[in-house]
């Protein structure tokens, strides 16, 4: 045999820190263990994996083909570790969300909250990542489940629509702007933005958007959370962009006016990204349709809160 798993893992794990003693070290091995294991690689398929340098080791074109095989390879592991365990509740389960900022602030706590109650052997790890680096970590397999919100481009990944979402403008009561049936991003930006922070999906995608006008974003302040930022702008602050859903949960507890973007991105399907369904584990699949029902309901009831909104404005306006 070419390999054995310890093989795969010790590999993976030198691609990830570009060091043969640090992997040495979290594999707990020795450093002569692990420099002989990779030889013992190289030699049985002929060809150098690593370039060896001062500063660490870097991947030969060889070895980057390698990390990949040997990602999916592990990743096949794992599901069927999962598929195995629901025979023993010894065993748990483990899924890894790469997701946007609306999913990991407004939506996947409590979808989470109500899915683990039911799956008490199951373990997951959400991480907020930029839409890019979703795509990538389901494609490269370091992640399960992608959550991306807006055109998804990845090859040979299944993309599972399960919503629909849209941006609004959010103002205080006494700003300018308030008041406005429906207005173009455009016209926002000579005023002053509360908006999210760096890392943020929802600031990349502006910042972008921003940047294609050649304009700029005037953000006079950033904050954590969709929260936060509609406290800056029921004050005052700044106006701000964000999700319809966001905004109108925030509006019941706070005094905000929004208004509909013209843009047409500012309508975003929200989809789930995996690379095969059936490859995944049986509580993974669980979960995403968990996702997608939950998700469903509470766009229903929105669309029913907003039905509702416009029909008791346009009342205010028939008087």
């Amino acid at each position: 045999m070419l390999f054995d798993l310890t093989d795969l893992r010790l590999f993976i794990l030198i691609a990830e820190l570009n060091s043969l003693t640090r992997s040495a070290e979290r594999m707990n091995l020795s450093l002569a263990a692990t420099s002989n294991r990779i030889k013992e690689l190289e030699s049985r398929f002929g060809m150098r994996l690593l370039y060896r340098e001062s500063k660490g080791v870097q991947l030969t074109p060889a070895g980057q083909t390698l990390l990949l095989h040997a990602q999916q390879f592990m990743q096949q592991v794992e599901r069927l570790k999962g598929d195995m365990q629901q025979y023993n509740n010894g065993i748990k389960g483990y899924i890894r969300i790469f997701a946007n900022t609306t999913a990991v602030t407004e939506f996947m706590p409590e979808i989470l909250g109500k899915f683990l109650t039911t799956h008490p052997q199951v373990n997951v790890a959400l991480e907020e990542r930029l839409n890019h680096d979703i795509i990538r970590g389901i494609q490269e397999g370091t992640a399960d489940i992608g959550i991306v919100a807006g055109p998804v481009q990845g090859e040979g990944l299944e993309i599972l629509n399960f919503s629909t979402d849209r941006l609004v403008l959010a103002t205080a009561l006494e700003h300018p702007l308030a008041g406005a049936g429906r207005i173009s991003f455009a016209e926002t930006l000579e005023y002053e933005h509360v908006g999210l922070h760096e890392g943020s999906t929802l600031h990349h995608f502006l910042n972008r958007i921003v940047a294609e006008t050649g304009q700029r974003l005037k953000l006079r302040i950033q904050v954590r959370s969709f929260e936060a930022m509609c406290r800056m702008v029921e004050t005052n602050v700044g106006i701000g962009i964000l999700p319809q859903s966001a905004a109108s949960r925030h509006r019941q507890t706070m005094q905000l006016g929004l208004i509909e973007l013209t843009d047409p991105w500012s309508v975003r399907e929200r989809s789930v990204v995996v690379q095969r369904l059936d490859d995944l584990p049986l509580y993974a699949r669980e979960l995403v349709d968990f996702i997608r029902q939950e998700t469903a309901l509470s766009s229903a009831v929105l669309a029913a809160e907003a039905a509702e909104a416009a029909a008791a404005a346009a009342a205010a306006c028939a008087e």
